[in-house]
Protein backbone atom coordinates (compact mmCIF):
# COMPACT_ATOMS: atom_id res chain seq x y z
CA UNK A 1 0.00 0.00 0.00
CA UNK A 2 1.70 3.13 -1.21
CA UNK A 3 -0.18 6.31 -2.04
CA UNK A 4 0.17 10.06 -1.83
CA UNK A 5 -2.21 11.83 0.49
CA UNK A 6 -3.41 14.91 2.30
CA UNK A 7 -3.63 14.80 6.09
CA UNK A 8 -5.71 17.12 8.27
CA UNK A 9 -5.95 17.40 12.05
CA UNK A 10 -8.64 19.34 13.86
CA UNK A 11 -9.29 20.19 17.47
CA UNK A 12 -12.36 18.84 19.27
CA UNK A 13 -14.46 21.60 17.69
CA UNK A 14 -13.49 20.63 14.15
CA UNK A 15 -11.19 23.63 13.61
CA UNK A 16 -8.08 22.94 11.54
CA UNK A 17 -4.92 22.66 13.67
CA UNK A 18 -2.45 21.05 11.25
CA UNK A 19 -2.40 20.10 7.58
CA UNK A 20 -0.04 18.60 5.04
CA UNK A 21 -0.45 17.46 1.44
CA UNK A 22 2.02 15.55 -0.66
CA UNK A 23 3.20 17.59 -3.63
CA UNK A 24 1.75 15.18 -6.17
CA UNK A 25 -1.51 14.39 -4.34
CA UNK A 26 -4.64 15.52 -6.21
CA UNK A 27 -5.84 18.94 -5.02
CA UNK A 28 -9.28 17.58 -4.04
CA UNK A 29 -7.65 15.41 -1.35
CA UNK A 30 -7.05 18.54 0.72
CA UNK A 31 -10.74 19.36 1.12
CA UNK A 32 -11.74 15.72 1.59
CA UNK A 33 -9.13 15.18 4.34
CA UNK A 34 -10.33 18.29 6.19
CA UNK A 35 -13.98 17.22 5.92
CA UNK A 36 -13.12 13.73 7.19
CA UNK A 37 -11.34 15.19 10.22
CA UNK A 38 -14.25 17.59 10.84
CA UNK A 39 -16.83 14.78 10.62
CA UNK A 40 -14.84 12.53 12.96
CA UNK A 41 -14.35 15.29 15.55
CA UNK A 42 -17.96 16.46 15.30
CA UNK A 43 -19.59 13.09 15.98
CA UNK A 44 -16.74 11.21 17.72
CA UNK A 45 -17.02 8.25 15.34
CA UNK A 46 -14.98 7.12 12.34
CA UNK A 47 -16.27 8.43 9.02
CA UNK A 48 -16.72 4.99 7.43
CA UNK A 49 -19.55 4.24 9.89
CA UNK A 50 -21.69 6.96 8.33
CA UNK A 51 -22.54 4.74 5.35
CA UNK A 52 -24.77 2.61 7.58
CA UNK A 53 -26.36 5.62 9.27
CA UNK A 54 -27.20 7.37 6.01
CA UNK A 55 -29.38 4.46 4.87
CA UNK A 56 -31.94 5.63 7.44
CA UNK A 57 -34.31 8.13 5.74
CA UNK A 58 -34.38 10.30 8.88
CA UNK A 59 -30.60 10.75 8.79
CA UNK A 60 -30.06 10.73 5.01
CA UNK A 61 -30.67 14.51 4.59
CA UNK A 62 -27.38 15.09 6.45
CA UNK A 63 -25.56 13.79 3.37
CA UNK A 64 -26.81 16.75 1.34
CA UNK A 65 -24.78 19.92 0.93
CA UNK A 66 -22.73 19.68 4.10
CA UNK A 67 -19.23 18.84 5.24
CA UNK A 68 -20.32 15.38 6.38
CA UNK A 69 -17.94 12.83 4.86
CA UNK A 70 -19.14 9.20 4.85
CA UNK A 71 -15.93 7.67 3.50
CA UNK A 72 -13.18 5.81 5.36
CA UNK A 73 -10.12 7.75 6.51
CA UNK A 74 -11.54 9.99 9.22
CA UNK A 75 -11.09 9.13 12.90
CA UNK A 76 -11.69 10.97 16.14
CA UNK A 77 -8.55 11.35 18.23
CA UNK A 78 -9.47 9.79 21.57
CA UNK A 79 -7.41 10.32 24.72
CA UNK A 80 -8.55 9.05 28.12
CA UNK A 81 -12.03 8.43 26.73
CA UNK A 82 -12.42 12.02 25.44
CA UNK A 83 -12.37 13.23 21.88
CA UNK A 84 -9.58 15.80 21.60
CA UNK A 85 -9.70 16.19 17.83
CA UNK A 86 -10.15 14.62 14.44
CA UNK A 87 -7.80 13.05 11.90
CA UNK A 88 -8.57 12.92 8.18
CA UNK A 89 -6.49 11.19 5.51
CA UNK A 90 -7.36 11.32 1.82
CA UNK A 91 -5.52 10.17 -1.28
CA UNK A 92 -5.85 6.40 -1.48
CA UNK A 93 -8.91 4.18 -1.59
CA UNK A 94 -11.25 4.49 1.37
CA UNK A 95 -9.67 1.30 2.77
CA UNK A 96 -6.13 2.66 2.42
CA UNK A 97 -7.09 5.96 4.03
CA UNK A 98 -8.82 4.12 6.88
CA UNK A 99 -5.88 1.76 7.47
CA UNK A 100 -3.35 4.61 7.43
CA UNK A 101 -5.39 6.55 10.01
CA UNK A 102 -5.79 3.49 12.24
CA UNK A 103 -2.07 2.72 12.04
CA UNK A 104 -1.03 6.28 12.87
CA UNK A 105 -3.36 6.55 15.87
CA UNK A 106 -2.47 3.10 17.21
CA UNK A 107 1.27 3.70 16.81
CA UNK A 108 1.00 6.92 18.81
CA UNK A 109 -1.00 5.20 21.56
CA UNK A 110 -4.35 6.87 20.97
CA UNK A 111 -7.50 4.88 21.53
CA UNK A 112 -9.41 3.64 18.52
CA UNK A 113 -13.18 4.17 18.88
CA UNK A 114 -15.33 1.34 20.21
CA UNK A 115 -17.15 -0.93 17.79
CA UNK A 116 -20.26 0.28 15.98
CA UNK A 117 -22.57 -1.51 18.39
CA UNK A 118 -21.10 0.37 21.35
CA UNK A 119 -21.14 3.91 19.97
CA UNK A 120 -23.85 5.34 17.72
CA UNK A 121 -24.54 9.01 17.09
CA UNK A 122 -28.25 8.26 16.73
CA UNK A 123 -29.06 5.49 19.26
CA UNK A 124 -32.75 5.50 18.44
CA UNK A 125 -34.47 7.76 16.00
CA UNK A 126 -37.90 8.94 16.94
CA UNK A 127 -39.81 11.53 18.92
CA UNK A 128 -39.67 9.46 22.11
CA UNK A 129 -35.92 10.05 22.38
CA UNK A 130 -36.03 13.79 21.84
CA UNK A 131 -34.78 15.77 24.80
CA UNK A 132 -34.92 19.51 25.26
CA UNK A 133 -31.64 21.34 24.85
CA UNK A 134 -30.11 22.37 28.15
CA UNK A 135 -27.15 24.74 27.74
CA UNK A 136 -24.07 23.85 29.78
CA UNK A 137 -23.53 25.77 32.98
CA UNK A 138 -20.64 28.19 32.76
CA UNK A 139 -18.95 30.20 35.42
CA UNK A 140 -19.07 33.92 34.85
CA UNK A 141 -15.57 35.29 34.71
CA UNK A 142 -14.63 38.96 34.67
CA UNK A 143 -13.17 40.22 31.40
CA UNK A 144 -9.75 40.86 33.00
CA UNK A 145 -9.39 37.24 34.11
CA UNK A 146 -10.21 35.99 30.61
CA UNK A 147 -7.58 38.21 29.00
CA UNK A 148 -5.02 37.33 31.66
CA UNK A 149 -5.45 33.62 30.80
CA UNK A 150 -4.54 34.27 27.18
CA UNK A 151 -1.11 35.56 28.13
CA UNK A 152 -0.39 32.63 30.44
CA UNK A 153 2.03 29.97 29.23
CA UNK A 154 0.62 26.74 27.81
CA UNK A 155 -0.63 24.34 30.45
CA UNK A 156 0.77 20.84 30.64
CA UNK A 157 -2.40 19.43 29.04
CA UNK A 158 -2.34 22.03 26.24
CA UNK A 159 1.34 21.32 25.61
CA UNK A 160 0.60 17.57 25.40
CA UNK A 161 -2.26 18.16 22.97
CA UNK A 162 -0.09 20.43 20.82
CA UNK A 163 2.72 17.86 20.80
CA UNK A 164 0.25 15.06 20.09
CA UNK A 165 -1.22 17.02 17.17
CA UNK A 166 2.18 17.51 15.60
CA UNK A 167 3.15 13.90 16.35
CA UNK A 168 0.03 12.52 14.66
CA UNK A 169 0.62 14.71 11.61
CA UNK A 170 4.27 13.67 11.41
CA UNK A 171 3.39 10.01 11.98
CA UNK A 172 0.77 10.05 9.25
CA UNK A 173 3.16 11.69 6.84
CA UNK A 174 5.84 9.14 7.58
CA UNK A 175 3.49 6.15 7.93
CA UNK A 176 4.74 3.32 5.74
CA UNK A 177 1.53 3.30 3.71
CA UNK A 178 1.53 7.03 2.89
CA UNK A 179 4.23 8.60 0.79
CA UNK A 180 5.10 11.66 -1.19
CA UNK A 181 5.83 14.04 1.68
CA UNK A 182 8.98 16.08 1.86
CA UNK A 183 10.89 16.21 5.13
Amino acid sequence: MNFTAAIALTDQGGHLKAFDRADNAPFLTAEVALDKAWTAASFHIPTHRWNDYLTNPRVAPLAGPSRLMAVGGGYPIIENGRCIGGLGISGGSYEQDQQAAEKALATLGFELPASTSQRRPFPALGPQTARPYVPPKRKHEPAQAHHADRAAPMSRVARRRHTATLSVLEMCARCSGVGGFSS
